[in-house]
């Protein structure tokens, strides 16, 4: 064989090598996106329940402060009813023997 025939030789065997390493290479890229692709996956997922759960606890403690807060008012309004009863009781009971008097009186006037 000649010099060229050689060289030609050499050269589609480098090629022929550096299509098999290009060959290789894609598979590992393919392989590399695959093993990318799936921990983002599983990140967007650990993510999405770490989200869910501090949400779920920043809406149990609104509900809690929102619970505490009604509480607290109703306790307020229980407090101004009783003085309100209380206030009239009194009334009541102040003005019942005067008007017990002023009607026994109105009944025996002559």
């Amino acid at each position: 064989m000649s010099q060229t025939g050689t060289r030609v030789d050499g050269i589609i065997k480098a090629l022929s090598g550096l299509e098999s390493d290009i060959d290789s290479l894609n598979l590992k890229l393919d392989d590399m996106k695959k093993q990318l692709n799936s921990k983002t996956q599983k990140e967007i997922e650990s993510l999405m329940e770490k989200t869910k759960e501090i949400a779920t606890k920043e809406a149990e403690s609104i509900i809690s402060e929102s619970k505490s807060n009604a509480e607290a008012e109703s306790q307020k309004i229980h407090q101004k009813g009783e003085e309100t009863f209380t206030e009239i009781k009194k009334n009541i009971d102040t003005n019942f023997n005067s008007a017990v008097d002023d009607v026994v009186s109105s009944v025996l006037k002559p």
